[in-house]
């Protein structure tokens, strides 16, 4: 068996699909072998994921429960204070965050008194010692800029899906809106968070499309979430069936060989994953998970603090003091 053990920006998908589709054990090995090339097998970097406006999000995405068309019983709330949300970094940070990741339910950042307002608090969090992420929405160019010299460490843009499966999913942006949001932040400079979801009805092409896209970038993402659809009753997709946590393992591990390099995150979903099912997709590469203190990511319910805490010591992982 060989290991990776060079960045590569030009994968195809031949050879992608042959990665994905090896028996899942030999997957797994080669997925951890590469992963202690490259990172400390011990470490999780832990994030704080806080929702700063909640709810009336005038995209039609078919997963979201604050998409204001679909009745999901999600309370819209205005952007929080600035003040609140720094008291909330501050704790993040005592609990063992090192990453603060901020999300506004916005299409797009518009140059207004609320975007005046988000750059303030990065500056304020930044100033904590905090990696600083945003998500945001679609930005521009000089948006991106100033989001950069407010201190904002990493910009989180999901790409969802493949190119293919895109439009089932979304039809009120495109997969070409999202990619130039990702220029937009790799030319101001901040580190890209860059990932998808898997449970959206796609296929294994799907998967491995998406896989081939994210792995070709000019630069991989710094950070990879790998989320598994978190079903919000109301959305189209509430009655979709759970999601193989074998298929997350193998999604893992393969983003762990194509980039060796990136945080790969365990993101959404893990609220439907055992201990057991969890320890695989650390095995298989992921080094990072997402927390809040109120028990929730963003909108749909996650494992609490001390739940982590307890599978961590288990497990016998150390919280990364910094990426």
């Amino acid at each position: 068996m060989q290991t990776a053990t060079s960045i590569r920006n030009d994968w195809n998908i031949e050879e992608i699909e042959a990665i994905y589709n090896r028996p899942l054990l030999e997957l797994v090995y080669e997925a951890a072998s590469v992963h202690r090339q490259w990172h400390d097998p011990e470490a999780i970097q832990v994030c704080t994921l806080l929702s700063i406006k909640t709810g009336g999000c005038p995209e039609d995405c078919a997963y979201c429960g604050q998409a204001a068309r679909y009745q999901t019983g999600v309370t819209v709330k205005a952007l929080m204070k600035k003040e609140d949300v720094v008291s909330i970094a501050q704790r993040a940070k005592a609990s063992g965050s090192s990453r603060f990741c901020m999300a506004a339910a916005w299409r797009e950042v518009k140059d207004n008194r609320d975007f005046d307002r988000v750059l303030e608090m990065v500056t304020e969090v930044a100033r904590l010692g905090l990696e600083v992420c945003c998500t945001l929405g679609m930005l521009t160019e000089s948006q991106a800029e100033k989001l950069k010299a407010a201190g904002l460490y990493a910009y989180n843009h999901n790409l969802d899906s493949s190119d293919t499966h895109y439009d089932k999913i979304i039809t009120t942006r495109t997969y070409d809106d999202r990619l130039n949001t990702l220029d937009h932040v790799r030319d101001a400079g901040i580190s890209v968070c860059c990932g998808g979801i898997i449970g959206l009805g796609e296929t294994k092409s799907d998967r491995i499309r998406m896989l081939h896209t994210l792995s070709n970038m000019p630069e991989h993402p710094e950070s990879v979430p790998v989320n598994a659809l978190a079903r919000v009753k109301g959305t189209p997709l509430g009655d979709m069936d759970r999601l193989d946590s074998w298929e997350m393992v193998r999604m893992i591990a393969t983003a762990r060989i194509l980039m060796p390099k990136a945080m790969v995150r365990l993101s959404a979903g893990r609220m439907e994953m055992s201990d057991q099912e969890q320890a695989f997709c650390f095995m298989a590469g992921a080094n990072s998970i997402f927390t809040n203190e109120s028990g929730e990511l963003l909108v749909t319910p996650n494992p609490a603090l001390d739940q982590d805490r307890e599978l961590m010591q288990v497990l016998g992982l150390k919280a990364l003091e910094k990426a």
